[in-house]
């Protein structure tokens, strides 16, 4: 046994010296990278909000070609979209045929809640213009693109010749003409485009169905 204790003694000093290396190595080696949170899965997009019609002013006249919605509290049966016909109507069910072109909102509003009153005691319901077709003008003569052109606000004699393209190198620029629908009759409206455009006179503001000649 005294022969095999220097053996055991080394054995054990080789064992502690390997310990303390591999301690010293695993304090030198960089820690593990952290593992990496999982992304956060995208936020659902919002869906955009519906929209009601166009903005109209309370005073806008509903027009031919227009496309109106007609909306009747609790009962999809009236309730329904409808184009304002050439003879100025529109058709809805119960009450059939009624006048719309000419009238504002509000009163054809007040024209259909009077008929349905015949079906229902009290009518709850909204008339929404959702198209503007009947704001239309025309320009003809010497400019570059004569036709009829669509508005959906408030258009000047500028507005109208700038729609069309402008002049032509002809085009007698102080002598236009605005003809408009008065009733049974056509009034002649003359319109200087030199002084207009020279601020010494308004602009002219334009009508549906206004007819803007250049000669």
């Amino acid at each position: 046994m005294i022969l095999y204790k220097p053996i055991v003694a080394s054995v054990v000093v080789s064992l502690m010296i390997a310990g303390l290396a591999a301690a010293q190595d695993a304090t030198k080696r960089p820690p593990a990278p952290a593992a990496a949170a999982p992304a956060a899965a995208p936020a659902a997009a919002t869906p955009a909000p519906a929209t009601g019609g166009i903005p109209v002013g309370p005073e806008y006249k509903i027009g031919i070609d227009d496309v109106l919605d007609i909306a009747v509290w609790n009962n999809t049966t009236v309730s329904r979209t409808v184009p304002v016909r050439p003879d100025g109507k529109i058709t809805l069910p119960l009450i059939n045929e009624v006048q719309a072109a000419g009238l504002t909102p509000s009163q054809l509003r007040a024209s259909i809640m009077a008929k349905l009153v015949e079906y229902m005691p009290t009518p709850e319901l909204s008339v929404i213009v959702r198209e503007v077709h009947s704001n239309k003008i025309s320009v003809l003569g010497e400019v570059r693109k004569a036709g009829r052109y669509e508005i959906t606000q408030r258009a000047t004699v500028l507005d109208a010749v700038a729609l069309a393209g402008g002049f032509n190198d002809w085009a007698r620029r102080s002598k236009l003409v605005i003809m408009r629908h008065d009733g049974n009759t056509v009034k002649r409206i003359p319109v200087n485009y030199n002084r207009i455009v020279a601020e010494e006179d308004e602009n002219v503001f334009l009508q549906p169905g206004d007819i803007v000649v250049v000669p």
